[in-house]
């Protein structure tokens, strides 16, 4: 028996205030899986987002996205007031309109922090403790970089780039406020985080979290960690993160992540990779590690270079990393292994035991020997019909080459009677693997407009939302009856 599961992120949750949130909308759709026969939800990564809006470039590998903090449960809990609410005009269109967010929803959360000083509870001084690892730099990074108009840090006065420790702490404690609001923010998001996976467990639903393997230049963790990335003396990246030319990419890409320093890592047993694995295995019950493949090696692109023609591959850590890591920890991990893969990347998928990914909308560029194929999948995999950065089934066949497009029809039986989309869901569900993920999209029927991200694009991406009569008992009750056909269900 296999188990499958809906990908979905918060943000293309239904809200009134213009992007999904973690209130009543997210235990809806827990019920929602629950009676579609579903095991899993998958997300993408909850960090705060910046520049762009890709939940892949946060601000902090730790910290959550205050946008996701619900405002009706803030109201309930008496932190805001019905007249805060019906200050805000309600955002219901289906796309997230992210400048009215930013513009409005750290106003109304600067609300719910006067009130919150006034009665502050026990469990926020043990919320503080607790996390000190990482909330005490998120919050003076954030107080920090709205004192310095939204700079990046490294274009802060140099003594606090550096974090000289007298103009830190005089900084700090001019700031004081703004520091502790960002802290409250953060325990206000965990504490909505933790009471929804909660109730998503004691219903049967695991959570998929999804973890970038690189940092954002522009974040907390860079700044306050200087000496777990290649940097050069003055705190800029000597090279980063990419990948190379292809025939998909005439100038491959360049991501702009700051590359690890690994021997450093080594020295002292990645002790900050041991730290946020178990920072998301707390998070998460399952975690899909984004590009995989930069374990084994990854591609290292000069800092200024404008395209990633003069980059090399360098080394990674290989299974030492992950030796560490299950000794420590032993989570459950998707391997993300999707791309051109080495006999070396196979080789660490096999020494870890973790399970990669197939994409079935890879399955028709060649013949029947294509990973990507169903008959071909073995049993330890994670089967996918598409992911956030591909169309929606849909869209790939309105896009695809004719004869690629006519392979999947003939492969896999498809009729408009049935639906593509429908199709091809059921191909993966049918398939060997033991766990499957269709996005919300494709259950929908949706077309092109829906897709989450175009990769190395910027300005249309992470923007879908669901609209809350798009969940209904017909549709439940369809995956129900095909989990069963299926054997997908308990």
């Amino acid at each position: 028996m296999g188990f499958s599961g809906i990908l979905l992120h918060i943000s293309s949750l239904p809200s009134k205030y213009g992007i999904g949130t973690l209130g009543k909308e997210a235990y809806k759709f827990v019920d929602f899986l629950c009676k579609s026969g579903q095991k899993y939800w998958q997300v993408l990564p909850l960090g705060p987002t910046g520049f762009g809006d890709s939940p892949y470039q946060s601000f902090s590998c730790f910290a959550g996205n205050e946008y996701f903090i619900d405002l009706d449960t803030l109201c309930d809990e008496g932190l805001l007031s019905e007249t805060d609410l019906h200050e805000l005009e309600p955002h219901c269109n289906d796309f997230v309109d992210y400048g009215w967010v930013y513009d409005t929803r750290f106003k109304i959360l600067e609300k719910a922090y006067n009130n919150f000083k006034n009665r502050i509870p026990d469990d926020y001084i043990s919320f503080c403790d607790q996390n000190r690892h990482w909330l005490d730099d998120y919050a003076a990074f954030m107080a920090f970089k709205n004192h310095f108009e939204g700079k990046a840090w490294s274009c802060w006065e140099t003594a606090i780039k550096f974090r000289n420790k007298y103009a830190f702490n005089k900084l700090k404690s001019e700031l004081h406020d703004k520091i502790e609001f960002f802290k409250v923010v953060q325990y206000l998001f965990y504490k909505q985080w933790f009471s929804l996976k909660r109730y998503a467990n004691f219903n049967g639903i695991q959570i998929i979290g999804d973890l970038p393997i690189y940092a954002a230049f522009d974040s907390a963790d860079v700044w306050a960690n200087p000496t777990q990335f290649l940097l050069d003396d003055n705190l800029m990246p000597q090279s980063v993160a990419g990948c190379p030319p292809d025939c998909f990419s005439e100038d491959g890409q360049v991501w702009g992540n700051p590359l690890y320093d690994w021997k450093h890592m080594k020295n002292d047993r990645y002790c900050w990779w041991i730290t946020r694995m178990k920072h998301s295995c707390e998070l998460f019950d399952i975690i899909r590690i984004d590009h995989f493949r930069g374990f084994d090696e990854y591609y290292s692109i000069p800092f200024g270079d404008t395209t990633a023609a003069n980059g090399r591959w360098e080394s990674g850590p290989g299974m030492d990393l992950f030796d560490e890591i299950n000794r420590r920890l032993n989570p459950k991990i998707i391997a993300e292994d999707l791309g051109i893969i080495t006999q070396s990347v196979r080789q660490l998928l096999q020494s870890t035991g973790f399970p990669g990914m197939k994409v079935l909308q890879f399955a028709f560029e060649s013949d029947q020997n294509n990973p990507y194929l169903p008959h071909n999948y073995p049993e330890n995999c994670v089967a996918y019909t598409g992911t956030h950065d591909n169309d929606t089934i849909l869209g790939w066949f309105d896009s695809a080459q004719p004869e690629q497009a006519l392979f999947a029809i003939q492969y896999l039986g498809l009729t408009k009677q049935e639906g593509y989309n429908w199709g091809m869901m059921r191909a993966v569900w049918n398939s060997p693997a033991d766990t499957v993920i269709v996005t919300m999209q494709d259950l929908l029927s949706l077309t092109n407009e829906a897709r989450m991200n175009l990769p190395s694009t910027l300005g249309d991406n992470w923007k879908w939302r669901m609209t809350a009569d798009q969940i209904s008992p017909s549709l439940a009750n369809k995956l129900n009856t095909l989990m069963r056909r299926y054997n997908r269900i308990e």
